[in-house]
């Protein structure tokens, strides 16, 4: 049981990427605070609170959280306490869109920017205020791919998840005296339905020309990084802190 005993936030937990980290969690022993601002995971199901508690014995709570609202961001984050505080925060929730960077209009900017960056700014500044008060801690945060390597179709979105690893790195300088460490992981192209329906990628013909560019020869699943996740909130990764993790397949290795 890598995660006994402990609390995790996840926000944007309750599809995709954060409901697979969210039920990897909690079979590891972990409680979980679902932040989303839908109950109803977008693939369908059993919500995810719920389903943690029929898969395993740690026990789950749904909050619902725009994290633009950073009072619901901070609700989200002291929901924790009902289950002994906040261990591991895991700011996974984002937007994913394309737009040509002439066409994109200041509204949709500053979309993205609040809650692909804003969001995970605020998020780890108020885990991290817990978690120096019970003496350290584990922040996960999602960046991309896009975060490495420039994109044309998706200047607006490299541009956030670029934030997101270079704020990591700073947080992990200002929190690891703190026993706080704080990685990022940066997925590849994962089934969900950003990448289905959002911003159709899979399913396209431009999508089975992409797959060529990825040595794996596949999409990644939920599962992947859910599996990365729970490596960077685990002692497994005691001695990890201010890292990147890449989990594409190999895509970017190929240049």
């Amino acid at each position: 049981m890598l995660l006994e005993d402990s609390t995790a936030v996840v926000t944007g937990g309750s599809s995709g990427n954060g409901r697979a980290i969210s039920l990897a969690f909690a079979r590891e022993g972990a409680d979980v605070v679902v932040a989303d601002i839908r109950e109803e995971p977008r693939e369908g199901g059993t919500p995810t609170h719920e389903l943690v508690e029929q898969e395993s014995d740690a026990r789950a709570t749904f909050v619902e959280c725009d994290v633009t609202d950073l009072a619901e961001l901070e609700a989200a984050v002291d929901a924790a306490d009902e289950f002994g505080g906040v261990d591991v925060m895991v700011n996974n929730a984002g937007i994913f869109r394309s737009e040509e960077f002439l066409e994109v209009e200041p509204d949709a900017f500053q979309q993205m920017m609040d809650i692909n960056v804003r969001g995970v700014y605020f998020g780890s500044q108020y885990a991290a205020r817990k978690m120096v008060e019970s003496g350290g801690g584990s922040i996960i945060n999602l960046s991309s791919v896009a975060g490495l390597e420039g994109t044309g179709p998706y200047v607006a979105y490299c541009t956030s998840k670029g934030a997101v690893r270079l704020m990591t790195y700073a947080l992990a300088s200002a929190l690891g005296p703190e026993g706080i460490r704080v990685n990022a992981i940066h997925p590849g192209l994962i089934e969900t339905k950003m990448t289905t329906e959002d911003v159709p990628i899979l399913g396209t013909d431009a999508g089975d020309q992409y797959m060529e560019t990825i040595p794996s020869r596949r999409a990644g699943q939920p599962e992947d990084v859910a599996d990365a996740a729970l490596f960077l909130a685990s002692d497994m990764a005691d001695y990890v802190n201010g890292e990147s993790l890449v989990v594409d397949g190999g895509m970017t290795s190929t240049g």
